[in-house]
């Protein structure tokens, strides 16, 4: 008796299996829409955290050939990093531990936020050893209580800058503050930093040591707080397509991020049958689920299992069971919805395929939707698409 052997013939494909699509085209819009909000000021793109976890390199190119005038980070690596992808454009960077090696930053022209005495000293000591005056900026605590110069030490924080303006050690370019309340337009305290930060610009006046640009407003101040832009607004979050404010809805801006992972498995479960480790989902009736390859090493939240849905077939399917490591399942009923292996599952985006929001993982973990972009990592690819970054 003689045996036939089938062999299926799968076309190979280098298409990864989790994937975070960043549209560029998306960030362009984002920044443009921010600029009409920003009316006269000009607008600093911030980058920190390799751009929200979007990528910094090529968010700042989309967003410097869409109308931002500087660039925002948090750590000297990041402004580093900028300029070796050859990026000239002023870049601020604001935080930093007193001790740090600010020789490299001063050579390649990354303007300094400063937030003490002991700060200033630091870059002085920097500058005079590489021989490159040092472009800086103070950065004013006018009520957060985190970084910036704290009251106590503002006067010497401005004698010591006098002093060391007139070395040749440093350039003053700016000074700057960070709102507490920034996402709450209406109260107070955003009037109180305003106006302090307003009383400090006066201080360094009286000093001659007027600064070039003063700046305040994050996103929701941009879009909500003319009274807040002074001479440059600071927008994050928006420029990502994320609303700021998401007690007011949608603001305008597009998502940036979709995240998407292809159907690894399909298979039937019979009533009864439980799903994932501890059986927390146990079908009600014969169906059909698929495997999708990202779990909680990957970004997806373990206190999201059984929370979320997925655009899957054309439509939006629950998660089902534990988030596991490295996969979730999800449930495709009785007929499966024509889902075979190999199809794309959105577990978020910009919402036009009808998929989830971030927002919406956001308000199920009772968290921010910053927190949920930045989370997405792992095993994850990046990609770019629009913008000439595809």
């Amino acid at each position: 008796m003689t045996t036939t052997r089938r062999t299926s013939q799968l076309a190979r494909t280098d298409q990864p299996q989790a994937e975070a699509v960043i549209d560029l085209d998306a960030v362009a819009e984002n920044v443009r829409a921010l600029r009409e909000h920003a009316g006269p000021a000009a607008v600093m793109a911030v980058v920190k955290a390799d751009a929200y976890n979007h990528g910094a390199v090529p968010v700042a190119r989309a967003a410097l050939a869409a109308g931002a005038r500087e660039l925002g980070v948090t750590t000297l690596d990041e402004a580093l990093e900028l300029r070796a992808a050859g990026i000239e454009a002023p870049i601020l960077s604001w935080l930093h531990t007193a001790d740090a090696n600010f020789g490299p930053a001063i050579e390649a022209g990354v303007e300094l936020g400063l937030s003490s005495p002991r700060h200033l000293a630091s870059v002085v000591e920097a500058a005079r050893r590489v021989g490159v005056t040092a472009t800086v900026t103070i950065k004013v605590d006018t009520g957060l209580h985190r970084n910036g110069v704290a009251v106590d030490e503002w006067d010497d924080m401005m004698r010591d800058l006098g002093r060391a303006r007139a070395e040749g050690s440093v350039r003053l370019r700016g000074a700057f503050s960070h709102l507490a309340h920034g996402d709450e337009p209406d109260h107070p305290g955003n009037t109180e930093q305003r106006d302090r930060l307003t009383e400090a610009v006066a201080d360094l006046r009286r000093r001659s040591l007027t600064p070039e640009v003063v700046h305040l407003a994050n996103s929701a101040a941009t879009v909500t707080r003319p009274d807040l832009r002074f001479d440059m607004v600071r927008p994050g979050i928006a420029m990502y397509g994320l609303t700021p404010i998401p007690e007011r809805g949608d603001m305008g801006f597009r998502p940036v991020m979709t995240v998407r992972a292809r159907v690894v498995l399909v298979k039937k479960v019979e009533a009864g049958g439980g799903v994932s480790y501890g059986h927390t989902w146990i079908a009600p009736e014969d169906t059909t689920v698929a495997l999708l390859p990202m779990g909680y090493a990957d970004g997806i939240r373990r206190n999201l299992s059984g929370r979320i849905e997925v655009q899957l077939g054309g439509r939006r399917c629950p998660q089902i069971g534990r988030v596991c490591m490295d996969q979730v399942v999800v449930d495709l009923g009785p007929e499966g919805g024509g889902v075979e292996e190999g199809d794309e599952a959105l577990f978020f985006g910009d919402g036009r395929r009808g998929e989830p929001l971030a927002q919406e993982w956001a308000d199920e973990l009772g968290t921010i939707n910053y927190e949920i972009v930045t989370g997405i990592g792992g095993r994850t690819v990046r990609s770019y698409v629009g913008a000439k970054g595809a």
